[in-house]
């Protein structure tokens, strides 16, 4: 006789569980772990004012602004840009996470369309935000990245309204909005990090322990938004609309905090005064789409293998994570017992925290390798790493954050192959698992590559410009017929995850060292060659 399990919620409720516990106890650890890194930082510090304060007295009677008077001015700029940034990013990550768990389950279940149709309403984000993604990085490097980050809280605020009417020609302006709303999210908000990060002086240390706090509450915000939306659909009799309801009342939260906390920055040839009596300001005007300084932004990554590669790891990478998005419910349904009863605001929270467990692990390596430079710092230096810092410090860092990305694509591509050798449904979820844990590093190991490789008067502009091939390589794979090819679909993105760790370990490890001797800092890309 061949049992049935009464509940199908029971698994994913205890896996859920099981991987809270797990996060909670790394996260106790990641914060003892911290705060033991800050003593020995605070320790060298003290240690080299006590040793130099007579003098600092004698020669200008600096010794209150020494090394630890400094740490701690950039401790509270640190501690300020955090605050202001993180605020912001669960808020709009938060209003991003609700609608995941319900958008293929809306147009496929709720509204009845076809998963056809569904794949073209997919396509429809994905062709809007390869069209949108050049222009948004030039318009955020040219009139503000605040200003941009303003205009995504309205866009994507009128995307959730459209989506909430069953009819077609609405939805695909909702898609429209939707695409382009994505294209903001991530290229403008990194861009006023670090542009904010550069201009209070904080070293690429500070900032990628921003993006890894990042990364941690976007798994946080991700979880709590799965619960969230579970619960919504739940108390409205299954009404798949409502999570994206909420969506919006965030999105109007997030644009009250933006304009009220954050400041403006801009690229170069940016803002109100740029360009003035230089004609950069007619320019900008008569080139609205800016097609001569995409032309040359290309040329710049055409000419550069480093830049190249770290195009061709955001498209295997995101694109995959994309097409993810669509496969994960019908793949686990393909072979659960009751399809039609899986808890996907649960497997969603499940997902999540497997995100948060990447980010963890991703932030104890860096603090690992953090009090490894500090022990071998030699006596005299400190460990925070400026463009005028000696740079062995800084290119061991470089070199770090280039293994980790191979090692993330090399570990998803096996998470990817294990989904697809693999049938059984607990399989698959923890393949899936997997996969999420991948993404959590993925975020703050490439956001910190961008920010050392790419220059920041053309951050945005660089970065959007990578979003072109990756959503090429979403819409071909979503027209190809996904619903049919899953397992093709799947295998060849985890090929593609294979070659570009290979490509990874090739170039830009190995050039990390060059680079970073070359590029004073990091900054690897001729910001001449853009203006």
């Amino acid at each position: 006789m061949k049992l049935t399990n009464p509940n199908p919620d029971s698994f994913y409720e205890s896996q859920l569980i099981l991987l809270s516990v797990i996060c909670v106890f790394f996260l106790v650890l990641d914060r003892y772990l911290e705060r033991k890194t800050r003593a020995q930082q605070y320790a060298a510090g003290a240690s080299l004012r006590d040793r130099d304060a007579a003098d600092d007295r004698l020669e200008s009677g600096k010794a209150a602004g020494g090394p630890v008077g400094g740490a701690l001015g950039g401790a509270h700029a640190m501690k300020t840009l955090t605050r202001q940034y993180l605020v912001v990013y669960a808020i709009v990550m938060g209003a991003d996470w609700l609608q995941g768990p319900y958008v293929y389950s809306l147009y496929r279940e709720q509204y009845q369309f076809p998963e056809r149709l569904v794949a073209v309403l997919f396509v429809t984000g994905f062709v809007s935000a390869g069209l949108a993604a050049p222009l948004v990085g030039v318009w955020a490097d040219q009139h503000g990245r605040r200003k941009l980050c303003l205009v995504f809280c309205i866009t994507y605020t009128l995307a959730c309204l459209c989506i909430s009417v069953p009819s077609l020609p609405i939805l695909l302006v909702g898609r429209f909005l939707g695409g382009t709303s994505t294209s903001i999210l991530f290229s403008a908000f990194e861009s006023w990090l670090i542009s904010s990060g550069t201009s209070l002086g904080l070293p690429p240390a500070d900032l990628s322990t921003i993006m890894g706090r990042a990364t941690l509450v976007n798994g946080v915000v991700a979880t709590a938004a799965g619960v969230l939306s579970n619960q919504l659909v739940k108390r409205t009799g299954g009404n798949f609309v409502a999570p994206f309801g909420a969506s919006a009342v965030l999105l109007v939260v997030a644009w009250v905090v933006i304009k009220l906390t954050w400041t403006e920055n801009y690229g170069a040839g940016g803002g109100s005064g740029a360009g003035a009596g230089t004609g950069t300001a007619t320019q900008v005007e008569q080139d609205v789409f800016q097609v001569k300084r995409l032309g040359k932004a290309w040329n710049i990554v055409r000419q550069d293998p480093l830049l190249l590669v770290l195009g061709l790891t955001q498209t295997c990478f995101e694109g995959s994570m994309y097409l993810f998005v669509f496969l994960w419910v019908p793949s686990l349904q393909e072979h659960a017992r009751t399809p039609a009863s899986l808890p996907l605001g649960y497997i969603f929270s499940s997902f999540m925290i497997s995100m948060m467990l990447g980010s963890l692990c991703y932030t104890a390596i860096v603090s690992y390798h953090q009090r490894k430079s500090s022990a071998k710092a030699p006596s005299g230096h400190t460990t925070t790493t400026t463009a005028s810092s000696p740079m062995s410090t800084y290119d061991s860092s470089l070199t770090l954050h280039a293994k980790l990305s191979s090692l993330v694509c090399a570990t998803s591509a096996l998470a990817l192959a294990m989904s697809v050798a693999r049938q059984e449904e607990h399989v698959r979820f923890w393949a899936f698992c997997l996969f999420e844990a991948c993404v959590g590093m993925y975020y703050p190991v490439q956001g910190t590559l961008r920010g050392t490789l790419i220059s920041n008067e053309h951050r945005a502009t660089l970065s959007s410009l990578f979003r072109v091939p990756l959503n090429i390589f979403v819409v071909v794979s979503l027209l190809t017929g996904v619903s049919s090819a899953r397992r093709a679909v799947l295998t060849a993105s985890a090929l593609m995850l294979g070659l570009s760790s290979l490509m990874t370990g090739a170039v830009i490890v190995d050039r990390a060292e060059e680079v970073g001797v070359v590029g004073g800092g990091g900054q690897n890309v001729n910001s001449k060659a853009l203006e």
